[in-house]
């Protein structure tokens, strides 16, 4: 049946970093070539870090300027910092440059092969209490309820991201038109920038409300490629955060929870490769 068309194409060249729209990518087994494909790790308290962590990371744009290729590492992309100085993860001192920005001492890295696990180890925790820190990363409040656990990979109890990746929990999130559209109707005072919610597939439908909730375990045909939709993505404390143009809003994160389930989107792996471009249709399976 017809879901609708792509809208927009998303790539993050490093985690948390605001990414870039591209026009058409080749989706493989990792997903976007170049997605998440490098990342930031804290040197105070250690582990690979994102924005839940460290929220000046989102007020850090990244792009490539030479196109990454299915199957290799992807290139050192283009940083620009607050204030729009530029810096290139291969620089010398881009990790000193990145620190002053992030208030943070840090350093910067590309994907390592998934053997590499101690790299991967998830970092100290801010709180000693498992519940405290929960809260803090998914910006509930106590009487909110928690994301089920166990729709994420079991290797997230240790690890800050599946061995391999920099991915948060899967390769591909999805968010349609419609929810947005949903969320700018139940929360009119709050920013409903697409930038916040960080999607790679962006698609346009006629349908209304929070279509793709109901999309788990079907499959979405999209140009040449066909995606398997795995579940929704529970939203954490990085929706709030402000950047740019986007204001800080904690009370979006209420909205979430209250009217969408605390969703936004949904997480999909690829199930057979293939080109996709912005306008392709969408069909669900």
């Amino acid at each position: 049946m017809p879901a609708g068309r792509i809208a927009e194409i998303w790539r993050h060249p490093v985690k948390s970093m605001e990414g870039e729209r591209i026009e058409r990518a080749l989706l493989g087994e990792n997903g976007i070539p170049g997605d998440r494909a490098w990342a930031v790790r804290d040197e105070e308290r250690g582990g690979i870090r994102g924005a839940k962590k460290i929220p000046r990371l989102m007020t850090c744009r990244a792009r490539y300027a030479s196109e990454p290729a299915v199957g290799a590492p992807a290139p050192a992309p283009e940083i620009t910092l607050p204030g729009g100085a530029v810096v290139r993860a291969s620089d010398a001192n881009a990790a000193e440059r990145i620190s002053a920005a992030l208030e943070q001492r840090v350093t910067l890295w590309p994907l390592l092969p998934a053997s590499a696990l101690e790299h991967y180890k998830r970092g100290a925790p801010d709180s000693p209490d498992v519940l405290t820190e929960m809260r803090a990363i998914f910006g509930r409040n106590a009487d909110e309820p928690l994301p089920n656990f166990a729709q994420f990979p079991p290797e997230l109890v240790q690890y800050e991201s599946p061995p391999g990746t920099y991915f948060d929990a899967y390769p591909l999130l999805v968010v349609t038109e419609a929810t947005l559209r949903k969320l700018r109707a139940i929360a009119p005072r709050s920013v409903i920038d697409v930038r916040r919610f960080r999607p790679n597939l962006v698609i346009a439908t006629e349908d209304e409300g929070f279509v793709e909730a109901a999309w788990t375990g079907k499959q979405l045909r999209i140009g040449g490629a066909t995606l398997d939709v795995l579940g929704p993505c529970p939203r954490c404390v990085m929706i709030t955060h402000g950047f740019g143009d986007v204001p800080q809003d904690t009370g979006l994160m209420r909205t979430v929870v209250k009217e969408a389930d605390q969703n936004v989107g949904a997480y999909a792996k690829i199930a057979s490769a293939g080109e996709v471009r912005v306008g392709d249709a969408v069909t669900l399976v």
